[in-house]
């Protein structure tokens, strides 16, 4: 038997980190925090230098508490991959995209793994962290690391535990989110549970790593689907005449059988975008076709086309036109009080905003730049100037930052996609809601 628990135990365990971003960097500062020597490996030279500078370069990780860690020798990064040969456990934190086919692109896990699968020593533990279709693990990896003559549960030990990220929430971080494991053999599930214990506050183990897969893509299926029906009742809210805003206010007073899911701009970041598709590809490949994930990613996409048609319908009220317009678009961020553009409707909403013939001008406290599609920004600052002289201001991401009272008051016409304005009183005829 691996005699990893007691070294977990003792503090005297060796945990390597593979990618560093909004899932990696954070876990790697909570493993550090925990005692544990933590290595991050990352193919971003520029990440390892931040990092070995004691600088965070992702808002909810302290520069302090970095630069304290790197300085106490709890953690270092290197882009070498020679440090998983002195890791007790390796957790996978890459980036998982879709192909423009909307197929899985596991092409960063695979990469991983075979570097792993090269350094890989009896006791060692290996759990993978990032969103994949059911079966990757035991498919993919697991015939990887067997291949040089180790068996899964005896000589080394494999998992899966989904990252569960929510950038910019004060409230929940990696520490205090529930994490699931689940083991390709019972023992990887100990083995798992053991490492993870030390440094996260709950960890619930599942049946299998199939489980824990599944569980990360129902996750954000619900909320893809879910955003997607409010999103559909906001266009039939609209020809209805009625305030879906307080609709689903109204239908959040019955406090059983309903969790209220806003409508917006569309969906963005690195998970609901992707993630269900995800599922409906595996499931796809065993011969059944998921309906309701298509249909939700149909409506959300469509959004950024129904906001560019709200601000024209809004500028042909006025007299004016898209073609020529001055519009100042309110975030590229995907959602607030982060800088984080991946996947942002925001972009979708400019490009087509540009394309259009508008003057596209943006404001993003947390996002200095932005290409979209060939379109190239820079962010503006936010005075009365450049609120007055726009023919619209688009509200597309509801930074805490804006002070939407007096936005409202500098504008000459506002659509909020948000409901950001929702307690602005004075200067309502000029706003136009999703």
């Amino acid at each position: 038997m691996s005699d990893l628990p007691s070294k977990i135990a003792a503090r005297t365990a060796t945990v390597a980190v593979m990618g560093l971003g909004y899932v990696g960097l954070p876990l790697a500062v909570e493993a550090a925090a925990a005692g544990l020597r933590t290595v991050g490996l990352d193919l971003d030279e520029a990440k390892v230098s931040s990092i070995q500078a004691g600088r965070s370069y992702i808002p909810d990780v302290e520069s302090e508490q970095v630069h304290q860690l790197v300085a106490d020798g709890l953690l270092t990064a290197t882009t070498c991959p020679q440090v998983l040969a002195d890791a007790d456990a390796i957790i996978i934190c890459v980036p998982t995209p879709l192909r423009k086919t909307r197929e899985p692109d596991i092409s960063a896990i695979v990469a991983a793994s075979e570097r792993i699968a090269s350094h890989l020593r009896p006791g060692s533990l290996v759990v993978l962290e990032s969103t994949t279709y059911p079966g990757t693990t035991e498919e993919v990896l697991l015939p990887m690391f067997q291949a040089g003559g180790m068996k899964v549960g005896t000589d080394f030990f494999l998992a899966f535990s989904p990252e569960r990220v929510d950038p910019g929430n004060k409230q929940y971080n990696t520490r205090t989110i529930t994490k699931i494991v689940g083991g390709v053999t019972p023992t990887c599930t100990e083995m798992a549970l053991a490492l993870y214990r030390t440094f996260i506050a709950n960890v619930v183990p599942v049946s299998s790593a199939k489980v824990a897969e599944t569980a990360k893509l129902l996750e954000n299926t619900f909320r893809s689907v879910n955003i997607a029906l409010v999103n559909e009742l906001a266009l039939m809210c609209r020809h209805l005449g009625v305030d879906v805003w307080e609709v689903i206010q109204a239908a959040s007073t019955k406090p059983f059988g309903f969790v209220p899911h806003y409508p917006g701009p569309g969906i963005g970041g690195h998970c609901i975008p992707l993630d269900p598709f995800y599922l409906s590809w595996k499931a796809r490949i065993h011969g059944y076709e998921a309906r309701f994930i298509g249909l939700a990613g149909e409506i959300n996409s469509s959004m950024p086309r129904h906001v560019v048609s709200l601000v024209s319908d809004a500028l042909n009220a006025h007299r004016k036109c898209v073609n020529g317009s001055r519009v100042l678009v309110l975030g590229a961020a995907y959602k607030r009080d982060v800088g984080d553009t991946r996947e942002s409707p925001a972009l979708e909403i400019i490009s087509m905003l540009a394309q259009r013939g508008a003057n596209v001008r943006y404001n993003d406290p947390y996002v200095p730049s932005v290409s979209a599609d060939g379109v190239e920004l820079r962010s503006v600052p936010l005075t009365a100037a450049e609120v007055s002289l726009a023919d619209c201001v688009v509200i597309v991401t509801d930074h805490s930052a804006y002070d939407y009272h007096w936005l409202v008051a500098n504008a000459n016409l506002v659509v909020d996609t948000r409901n950001a304005t929702a307690a602005v009183r004075e200067g309502r005829e000029k706003i136009v809601k999703l």
